[in-house]
């Protein structure tokens, strides 16, 4: 079968070798849809080869746009979905290549655990692995709402999972994860419209308290070493944080 791996990018000079030394040879055709980039993240995908296609557009603030451009470009059977920071280990690789093959099983898509690399290695504990995703489907048959910065494609049928996992490099520093943090926590605010339902208690001591608790000692976060403590502390935080947004923004 055909298979069409597809990544929206933005200034992604650093990653884009992720998914492209780990799926170049494995697809029939890379679509990449990039919102403008500034760095040499196009230059270095086209240096790839033929089968690159490079499509360049805006970069708007829900970029799950443009992965939906990305699958409605591709001419695969299937589509492989991958984040510029994100690559497949090679037992995943050889998996995906023995589906390619035709598949019987009734399956339209795959759920993928994802490996999420924090600091100084992937965290297992704190309810973060395995993170499953939807990254592997027919085309045709999925789609992107648009509505939530962590949200999956919807599908219609029966999805499988897939047993190996996919490798996600998203915070190998600090500086970066602050970065996706200070995004993602205002795209919260903008989801939530103007509607005073973020009360005090709920979202600077009762969300905050409860995550910590819930990351940190119920899901085992403590056996990340130093690295669980942050992500636990900050995925905590994240709620106060929100709600400064959300104050601020209704009181202009």
């Amino acid at each position: 079968m055909k298979l069409s791996l597809c990544i929206a990018t933005f200034n992604e000079e650093k990653n884009i070798h992720y998914p492209l030394d780990s799926a170049y040879d494995l697809v029939d055709e890379v679509v990449i849809v990039d919102g403008g980039s500034t760095d040499k993240t196009v230059e270095i995908a086209k240096s790839y080869g033929k089968k690159v296609k490079v499509i360049s557009t805006d970069n708007p603030k829900m970029f799950h746009e443009n992965k939906q451009k990305a699958i409605e470009a591709a001419k695969g059977e299937w589509i492989l979905q991958l984040d510029a920071d994100e690559e497949l280990s090679p037992e995943l690789k050889e998996e995906i290549r023995s589906l390619t093959g035709p598949v019987s099983d009734g399956k339209i898509a795959y759920w993928l655990p994802r490996k999420n690399w924090f600091l100084t290695g992937f965290l297992m504990k704190g309810g973060q692995y395995p993170d499953y995703t939807i990254r592997l489907y027919k085309n045709g048959v999925a789609k992107f709402p648009c509505r939530d910065v962590h949200e999956n494609v919807e599908v219609k049928g029966e999805v499988g999972y897939l047993t190996n996992p996919l490798l996600h490099y998203a915070d190998p520093d600090f500086s970066r994860y602050l970065m996706r943090w200070d995004r993602y926590t205002s795209l919260e605010v903008e989801k939530m419209g103007k509607e005073a339902r973020l009360g005090f208690f709920n979202y600077v001591i009762w969300k905050p308290k409860i995550t910590f608790l819930m990351m940190y000692f119920r899901h085992k976060g403590f056996l990340d070493g130093f690295p669980g403590f942050v992500f636990a502390l900050f995925s905590s935080l994240r709620f106060i944080v929100i709600y400064v947004k959300w104050r601020t923004k209704n009181k202009k």
